[in-house]
């Protein structure tokens, strides 16, 4: 056997050499352990977990705020059964009663609290936590995630800032860094055939925020009336690629001192709101009585005078066929998208107060209420989130499906607890054959206390093995109408947080962590992950 020897020089070069590269390696090794992007609540409390356990943690917001839809304009918590929330959710929202010297959660109207309160528990918690935050900071647009394998290395933003993480949880209602990583997802509806669900795809009769007497979708000409879509129903049960309504929630005040009048937009055109204007002057004549503003708006009471107004009924501040692009779009699309949502929802409340073909009752009453002053001080009063219900859904390790919540409701993998209803707002406004103007997709379907798996917020294999989704999680439409309420996304959070936190340490993939330590971790931590669990404050679950 010939044994080769190196000469001095080219052995001290090699040894150089890997020196170097030792040097380079661990140089280059991400200093930070997770980073989050998206500062919604979910991303905050998934930020906030990991920090707690002394991971260093970056936090990522692409706008001006922290708390995501919790702080901008839904006031009105959709709990549910609130014994299953738990963890640092249900801590949050402790901590927000308490700012109304409140100190327990046993009713419904204890889980409310005003927007600027909840952006400052959030503000508090991660500088606390020691977490990195970041504003004004968003993705690339295209090539804005770095992968070698199945692994993201970094993530790039607009002012060409590099991120490299250990780590990676999209919290963003969008799902653009889950994109960009080229993990498998869907948008739309699916048909009844996909999942087996009853109540799957077109909703060809639905009776909730409805039109209750028929009216005609066309004008005297014949030409459809504006805000009627042009394409048809579609068929019962059938799939599409369309979008649940988006809207903005405004937090209004009848209190003087803290309103603002109604103003004219710049771009208004009432013209649009002729199919309103006619059913509303058909009320009386149909329901013996005016309408009234909670006909039109579902305004919740929260504290100082001030109302979380929501869509209500047949045409509100639910924006039909309007968002069905907006999940794949393009940054400047979606701007036009988000735009126009606003142009809608302030010309909708001025059409409401000025234009006389608004029953006068109701006129009066819309201009007894205003924009509260002292909440979105930076934006006009109007809120900065718009209420994105549903964008892209993972396809992950497990679909949560209709069956989930209403038979097979338990998960040895539990990471949280739902218990809002199948809850779906309209998807489209249609004319009929009979040529009555028709809202389509409404899904409002009461479902028990379930269990939401783990396999919702991982990737498949072969994906990533780095990368969490606590929002644009893995669900079928019909799962996700009921899984999409913010205290689910933080509790959601919560769990990918504690991932994030066992993988770092184990240093396995996100999908392979030990399910019973992630359970004990989060049972640690004050969450609810079983029917057999709840908290005392509340009642007991219905039978």
């Amino acid at each position: 056997m010939t044994h080769r020897v190196l000469a001095p020089r080219l052995c001290t070069a090699l040894l150089l050499s890997l020196f170097a590269s030792s040097v380079w390696a661990e140089s280059h090794k991400p200093s930070v352990d997770l980073l989050v992007y998206g500062g919604t609540a979910s991303g905050v409390v998934t930020a906030y977990t990991a920090a707690k356990q002394g991971f260093k943690v970056v936090l990522l917001e692409p706008g001006s705020h922290l708390g995501g839809m919790v702080t901008g304009g839904l006031s009105a918590t959709d709990v549910a059964y609130f014994p299953i929330i738990g963890g640092y959710a249900r801590e949050f929202y402790r901590e927000a009663a308490a700012q109304y010297n409140v100190h327990t959660l046993a009713r419904h109207e204890n889980w409310l609290s005003e927007p600027h309160v909840g952006e400052a528990i959030f503000q508090r918690w991660l500088k606390d936590a020691g977490v990195e935050v970041h504003l004004h900071e968003r993705l690339m647009e295209t090539d804005g995630a770095s992968l070698k394998g199945t692994r993201i290395l970094t993530v790039t933003t607009e002012d060409g800032k590099r991120w490299p993480a250990k780590i990676f949880a999209d919290c963003t209602y969008e799902g653009d860094l889950m994109a960009q990583a080229h993990v498998q997802y869907t948008v739309g509806r699916e048909g009844i055939d996909v999942y087996g669900e009853d109540l799957a795809g077109v909703r060809t009769e639905t009776p909730l925020h409805q039109f209750q007497w028929k009216i005609s979708g066309y004008d005297e000409h014949g030409k459809l009336l504006p805000e009627v879509g042009s394409q048809p129903m579609g068929v019962q049960g059938s799939g599409d690629r369309k979008v649940q309504s988006y809207n903005f929630r405004l937090i209004l005040t009848d209190d003087p001192a803290n309103r603002r009048a109604w103003t004219e937009p710049k771009g208004y055109d009432g013209a649009r709101f002729e199919l309103l204007a006619r059913y509303l002057q058909l009320w009386k004549a149909h329901e013996g009585r005016e309408p009234t503003f909670h006909d039109v708006t579902n305004p919740v009471m929260i504290s100082h005078r001030k109302g979380d107004f929501n869509n209500q009924g047949a045409f509100s501040t639910d924006y039909l066929g309007k968002s069905w692009t907006y999940p794949d779009a393009s940054y400047s699309e979606r701007k036009r998208i988000w735009d126009d949502h606003m142009l809608y929802t302030q010309s909708f409340f001025w059409f409401l107060a000025s234009d006389p073909r608004v029953p006068k009752s109701l006129r009066n009453e819309v201009n007894s209420w205003g924009r509260a002053k002292d909440e979105f001080v930076d934006n006009d009063n109007w809120p900065p989130q718009l209420y994105i219900r549903e964008g892209r859904r993972m396809i992950g390790l497990y679909v949560m499906r209709e069956s989930d919540l209403q038979v097979n409701r338990t998960k040895p993998d539990s990471i949280a607890m739902g218990s809002y209803n199948s809850d779906s707002h309209n998807v489209q406004r249609v004319v009929l054959p009979d040529g009555s103007a028709r809202n389509e997709g409404d899904v409002q379907v009461a479902v028990r206390s379930y269990e939401i798996a783990f396999g919702t917020i991982i990737p498949r294999r072969q994906q990533t093995d780095n990368l969490l989704v606590p929002v644009c999680f893995s669900a079928s439409h019909v799962a996700y109408s009921s899984l999409r309420m913010e205290p689910q996304y933080m509790m959601i959070g919560q769990a990918a947080g504690d991932t994030a936190a066992l993988a770092l340490r184990s240093g396995k993939p996100v999908a392979d962590i030990d399910i019973a330590q992630l359970q004990q971790l989060l049972h640690a931590q004050g969450a609810i992950l079983h029917l057999s669990e709840r908290s005392q404050e509340g009642p007991a679950p219905p039978k």
